[in-house]
């Protein structure tokens, strides 16, 4: 049995907070949210473990203020197991940490092969954790004591994890990659809000013509709207692929749109009059989407040879060079730099090509220094390699 105790109200959550001071060396910390239940990302528990403190599970719904915690934690190392998908739940709390520590970047960084908790757990430790409840509905209450277990388990081995995860990084050289890849991700900025993220609609590929995805568009914005109001997730409402065959079917009427036998989920009925009213204001719409989106970034790589050569030379030279160093680093080849940026600096590299501009090109795209200083010389020259090779001297 675990040993960990569940905080659901203020005079617990103050004692535990100054138990949580009092102990010693980094937090581990943990989120579980409600994925896949609810339409908001908000933390339904939040799991904190410090050394000589213990294991404290956190029920958002009983405090109000989790500022206390942030007072008690603020100068201390945070661990998580992948920051990126707690930190924006822990910032709507007011939680901010001033240094994180993430095991599972630090274990693609070294190149583990599987990164997950359990398996990261098992291979730094060797305790075998169960991960059965890691898609439950984290907003039900009360929540089940197996849950609870299972929640303590996520923060109570963390710390210890971080230190042999740190050992490693070490003996391969890779204090600095890591600590910079912590801090990015700390400081990493909200995504701004998608300009047409009813775009996003899985099958939104078989809508033709814009009337018809302007009715996807008020389809989807309806059931966004619902979800919102309901905190349910949308696609418990109404599956995307129930809202795609609704606009396929072109209805002629409410009761038509009733018939369609792919139009399911659970408000598809009880919420008819809704959806319709959606179909209708789409089809009178004069705001009518465009058919084609043009990407933020270079076309896929497939069309560079017929519309762009000399970028299509650059990028087959320079893609086999950053792929054999990252496996000569040990890591996979996104970590050591996402093929999104090497795409972009191919296509557009800046002039003349030399390994100070390409280094300044990845970094104003987002590359960390010391992803900069092991790709650009190696960039560089492939760039220029692919220039003698093809004899294009606008390369």
């Amino acid at each position: 049995m675990t040993d960990y105790l569940l905080v659901d109200t203020v005079d617990g959550f103050h004692d535990a907070c100054l138990a949580l001071a009092a102990g010693s060396g980094p937090a581990a910390v943990d989120v579980e949210r409600a994925s896949g239940f609810r339409y908001s990302q908000r933390a339904y528990l939040v799991q904190v473990f410090r050394r000589d403190a213990g294991a404290f599970l956190l029920d958002p719904l009983g405090i109000a203020d989790f500022s206390p915690l942030q007072q008690a934690l603020a100068d201390l190392e945070w661990v998580f197991h992948a920051a990126s998908q707690d930190l924006p739940s822990l910032a709507e709390l007011g939680l901010l940490p001033a240094r994180v520590f993430d095991t599972e970047l630090a274990a693609r960084l070294l190149g583990h092969e599987r990164v997950g908790l359990a398996a990261v757990v098992e291979h730094t430790l060797g305790i075998a954790l169960a991960k059965e409840h890691s898609a439950a509905d984290w907003s039900t209450r009360p929540l089940p004591a197996a849950w609870l277990e299972y929640a303590a388990l996520d923060v109570l081995h963390l710390v210890d994890v971080r230190d042999a995860l740190a050992a490693e990084l070490e003996e391969q050289g890779k204090t600095t990659f890591a600590a910079q890849e912590f801090e990015a991700t700390r400081t990493r900025p909200p995504k701004p809000p998608r300009e047409e993220p009813w775009r996003r609609l899985s099958g939104l590929h078989q809508v033709r013509g814009a009337r018809n995805l302007a009715v996807a568009r008020e389809l989807w914005q309806a059931r966004e709207d619902y979800a919102r109001e309901q905190d349910i997730s949308p696609g418990r409402l109404v599956p995307d692929r129930s809202l795609v065959a609704a606009v396929l079917a072109a209805p002629a009427s409410k009761t038509a749109l009733a018939s369609v036998p792919a139009f399911t989920g659970r408000a598809s009925r009880s919420q008819l009059d809704r959806w319709w009213a959606a179909i209708e204001r789409g089809r009178a719409s004069e705001r009518l989407p465009r058919e084609r989106v043009p990407g933020d970034g270079p076309p896929p790589p497939r069309s560079w040879a017929d519309r762009n050569p000399a970028a299509d030379a650059r990028l087959k030279a320079a893609r086999p060079v950053v792929e054999a160093h990252a496996e000569a680093l040990g890591m996979p080849t996104e970590n050591l730099l996402t093929p999104d940026l090497l795409r972009r600096v191919a296509w557009e590299p800046p002039e003349p090509i030399d390994a100070d501009r390409i280094g300044e090109a990845l970094g104003a795209l987002g590359a960390r220094p010391w992803q900069v200083e092991e790709t650009a010389q190696r960039i560089a020259e492939a760039f220029v390699g692919a220039t003698q090779m093809t004899g294009d001297a606008s390369v």
